[in-house]
């Protein structure tokens, strides 16, 4: 793990569980507030109120309301919307965990990271395994490399669909599960808090990076995780496991405390358009950023004619000290903020000039092709 400028650069490794043919390779407050039981249905987990306190064997109970999170109930309620994803090629395979998104009566839509199935692109077989431990063959719809977000297809019906919850009203100190297949350890669950916000985070391969505005968390997420859930107190999703810091120079280890998932909000957007269209959008501010000094500032070598930096008027030279009020301390910090966004978005960008000088643009952002 690398620790570069302020705040904190992250590098991170992909944590889906691998193995290769022949072998197995809000902020808190201290109010008392009152709860509510409500029943969640099993099948569609539409709540109604529990009005004796109990619920029928169909539905779920579970407490909402109360200042810490009920994780028995929440495991109950949202475990059967996180599968175990199994993926074997010629070469190998790998394994990771995914979240029911839609469901119809006939198929069902499957979120997980592009680096839990990339393998598979050309050849290979992806397996889903549902709570239940019944399994069904996978498809891919689409993926984005970028945003390490894929979707896959099931020809099964009528699946518990996980509650969306907003990734943009989380605070740091909120309680959060972290569910998925760690080692290949169906059904698993591991409580946390939210540790920080807006982390930048890269992961993956020099070919293949991912740049994530991660939502850091302390619950343990180890590989295998890749894909699944990280839930609120309600059970809601708010956050796609992702990536994870290690000791360790180019290996994988255990969780040390520091995990990342790709914020809801981020990944809806690129799901959606997945799920329309098979392919995905990225936002274009129009810049090039100097390699040289990379770590250490985001600096201006170059503007893309016609986009939405030289149309704002960025002088080349420039370097970016904030985007909306965040503070930007590297390259990466300013490409992760910048692909969190949509494209269309007019974000305010705080430069200080090369003569020294401090301006602020307004820069709409263009859009691109996902890669």
């Amino acid at each position: 793990m690398k620790f570069k400028g302020t705040p904190m650069k992250v590098t991170a490794a992909f944590f889906a569980g691998t193995f290769i043919a022949g072998g197995v390779a809000t902020a808190a407050n201290n109010s008392i507030v009152s709860s509510v039981i409500v029943c969640a249905d099993n099948r569609t987990q539409a709540l109604t109120l529990a009005k004796t306190g109990t619920c029928p064997a169909t539905k779920t109970a579970i407490e909402i309301g109360s200042n810490s999170i009920n994780a028995k109930s929440i495991s109950a309620l949202v475990t059967p919307s996180v599968v175990s994803i199994s993926v074997k090629t010629i070469t190998g395979g790998g394994t990771g965990s995914g979240s029911i998104y839609k469901t119809n009566a006939t198929s069902s839509y499957i979120i997980t990271n592009n680096h839990v199935i990339e393998s598979a692109l050309t050849s290979g077989i992806i397996t889903v395994e549902f709570a239940d431990g019944s399994e069904i063959a996978a498809t891919i719809v689409g993926r984005d490399r970028l945003y390490d977000v894929a979707v896959l297809l099931v020809k099964k019906g009528n699946l518990p669909a996980i509650t969306l919850g907003d990734s943009s009203k989380v605070s740091v100190g909120d309680e959060v599960l972290a569910i998925g297949s760690p080692l290949g350890l169906a059904n698993t669950v591991t409580q946390g808090i939210i540790s920080a916000l807006n982390r930048p985070v890269t992961a993956g391969t020099t070919d293949s990076t991912s740049y994530v505005n991660a939502i850091q968390t302390d619950a343990a997420i180890n590989p295998g995780n890749s894909g699944g859930a990280l839930v609120d107190a309600q059970g809601r999703i708010i956050g796609v496991n992702s990536a994870i810091a290690t000791l360790t120079s180019g290996g994988t280890s255990g969780s040390i405390g520091l995990g990342f998932a790709i914020p809801i909000n981020e990944a809806k957007r690129v799901i959606d358009e997945i799920i329309a269209t098979g392919k995905s959008t990225r936002p274009v501010m129009g810049v090039v950023f100097d390699d040289i000094n990379a770590d250490t500032q985001a600096k201006i070598i170059q503007l893309t004619a016609g986009e939405g930096a030289e149309k704002a008027g960025v002088v080349v030279g420039s370097i970016i000290k904030s985007i909306d009020g965040v503070k930007i301390s590297n390259r990466d910090a300013a490409i992760v903020k910048i692909r969190s966004y949509a494209p269309g978005s007019v974000i305010t960008v705080v430069m200080t000039l090369p003569d020294g000088s401090s301006k602020t643009y307004k820069v709409t952002l263009g859009t691109a092709p996902a890669v």
